[in-house]
């Protein structure tokens, strides 16, 4: 008698593609909760106009491609793209400047290289840093956050309104609706002789970093968590990055507690804990190998603080992360794990 046999594997799980780009969607609601509960409406026009134009962006490249449209577009990869460029993006960023970043990150970073899983730069990234380069004015500009005054926080028609047609409210005055990042506030000041003690009595900062930025950094924080809890994301990257981050940050810091921020202000602002969690972990970019997963997040930490500390940027992680996107096949290639059963001479 003759069995039915069957190639393995012999089990399938239940990780997909789609799957995983969800729950990344899903894991970072906490933290754009708060960013919009602070900076306001204009961190939702930024998202739906981001997933509508990247959602555009790669149904017209599958077409000229000839590939299946349904197939890619269910896989949520384009959305998960649009969010973490929208979120980077200021609230009240001129449309035109999200559609720029947005294209970048689709049309060039992403499908001139092959498609998904081919590229090699994080796609995101590469379009903050087209932005950040083109378009500096318009990319260090934030809201104040309401927690400073709730008097400066405007309705969605407003918003609408400064984002399309570049009209602030009669009501506010031309310097009463934004300002420059804590990191950038921190830069500037030390540049001009103050300390840190004295830059930290500033009305921007809260009690560890930024008011509603360090909120935001722990709603991030937990979706992030979740996402490792899940194994949607490799927790050797983040360790690595934010480990790497605080211990350089806590040697500077200990040699001038006055010129050098302290390390829990450096992983609770911009983007170190949301680039940790949802940007350094991205499975085509980064590395591979467990070992190399924490050399590639150790990069990331330590290029972040050098741009930081010394570098023209107040807050570096994009640059770092596309740094590391170099370094990653290297890493993976000296960081192999042994075959099992293969013999060493």
């Amino acid at each position: 008698m003759r069995f039915r046999t069957v190639t393995s594997p012999h089990i399938l799980g239940e990780t997909s593609v789609g799957r995983i780009m969800r729950r990344v969607l899903y894991a970072m609601v906490p933290g754009i909760a708060a960013l919009v509960w602070f900076f306001g409406w204009g961190v939702l026009v930024n998202l739906s106009l981001a997933s509508g134009i990247a959602l555009l962006a790669e149904a017209a490249i599958l077409a000229v491609r000839n590939k299946p449209l349904a197939l890619y577009l269910n896989d949520y990869s384009a959305v998960v793209t649009a969010w973490l460029l929208a979120v980077a993006l200021p609230p009240l960023a001129p449309w035109w400047l999200t559609v720029i970043g947005v294209l970048a990150a689709i049309v060039v970073a992403k499908h001139l290289y092959g498609g998904l899983g081919y590229n090699p730069f994080n796609p995101a990234m590469i379009g903050y840093v087209v932005l950040l380069i083109s378009f500096p004015r318009e990319m260090s500009t934030w809201p104040i956050p309401h927690g400073i005054d709730q008097a400066h926080a405007m309705t969605l028609w407003e918003t609408l309104q400064a984002v399309f047609s570049g009209v602030q409210p009669a009501r506010f005055a031309p310097d009463a609706l934004t300002g420059a990042t804590p990191l950038d506030v921190l830069r500037t000041q030390l540049g001009l002789g103050l300390t840190v003690t004295e830059v930290r009595n500033s009305p921007v900062f809260g009690i560890v970093a930024g008011s509603g930025w360090e909120w935001a950094a722990l709603g991030f924080l937990a979706g992030g968590l979740w996402l490792v809890y899940t194994k949607a994301a490799a927790w050797q990257i983040p360790a690595g990055m934010l480990g790497t981050l605080a211990v350089i940050s806590t040697i500077f810091y200990g040699i001038d507690p006055q010129r050098y921020a302290p390390p829990w202000f450096h992983l609770w602002s911009g983007a170190a804990i949301f680039g940790a969690f949802f940007i350094a972990t991205d499975p085509v970019t980064a590395s591979t190998t467990p070992r190399g997963r924490l050399i590639y997040g150790a990069g990331i930490g330590l290029l972040v603080y050098l741009i930081r500390g010394f570098g023209g940027y107040p807050d570096g992680v994009a640059f770092a992360v596309l740094l590391m996107n170099i370094a990653a096949p290297t890493i993976d290639l000296y960081t192999r794990p042994r075959v099992f059963g293969a013999h060493r001479e």
